[in-house]
């Protein structure tokens, strides 16, 4: 079935990354963009494409498909907002990435250049692995998880939903990062993280508490 024209929720510069990814997927459609915070950003076209405010967007939700190129995990706030609304999530994923056929990708993954996904992975709604991110075999990847790009994720790991495992970070083998923890650029994970706390360094060692994501 060919895919629906796609809507991209947000308008900084990495909606315009996500359309760029978008334009390489045959057969997918970028119809325009979608902002809810500032009204005034839907004045001006992106990339020659409307911007919309999230409110106006209903009358599309059955014949469009979205994806939330938030970097930040807090995206689940918008992915709520669509969802609700009555949208379906959509997928990018790049012609360059390789991802197993033993493994799944959930409903709104953006999935970019350079990304390997290894065999018997879960990855979950609305998950970023961006450029050149890799995930290993066996491993589960939480619903509105970050995995930024050159990080690696290696074998029967379980990344705990809106993490935000930052750039060039290591998760060694069998480690789990809990929910809406931050893993910092350089970081490597020799130990289990705890749910939303940050960790960065050599191994990585915890330096901040009660976090929420990023």
């Amino acid at each position: 079935m060919p895919s629906k024209p796609l809507l991209i929720c947000g308008t900084h510069s990495f909606a315009v990354e996500v359309a760029d990814l978008a334009s390489a997927v045959p057969g997918l459609e970028v119809a325009g963009f979608v902002e809810n915070m500032d009204r005034e950003r839907c004045r001006e076209p992106i990339l020659g494409k409307p911007v919309t405010w999230v409110d106006d967007t209903p009358p599309l939700a059955s014949s469009h498909e979205f994806v939330c190129a938030l970097g930040t995990t807090r995206r689940s706030r918008f992915t709520a907002q669509m969802e609700a609304m009555g949208f379906s999530p959509g997928a990018v994923v790049h012609p360059a990435a390789v991802v197993s056929r033993a493994s799944t990708l959930g409903p709104g993954a953006i999935v970019s250049a350079g990304v390997v996904v290894g065999a018997k992975t879960t990855v979950g709604r609305h998950v970023i692995l961006n450029r050149g991110a890799l995930v290993g075999h066996h491993t589960r990847i939480g619903d509105h998880v970050s995995v930024l790009p050159g990080a690696n994720v290696a074998g029967r790991c379980d990344v705990g939903e809106g993490a935000y495992i930052g750039m060039g970070a290591l998760v060694i083998d069998h480690r789990c990062v809990g929910r809406e923890s931050v893993v910092g650029a350089g970081a490597v994970v020799t130990r289990d993280v705890p749910a939303r706390v940050q960790v960065v360094g050599v191994p990585a060692r915890i330096v901040k508490e009660d976090v929420e994501g990023r």
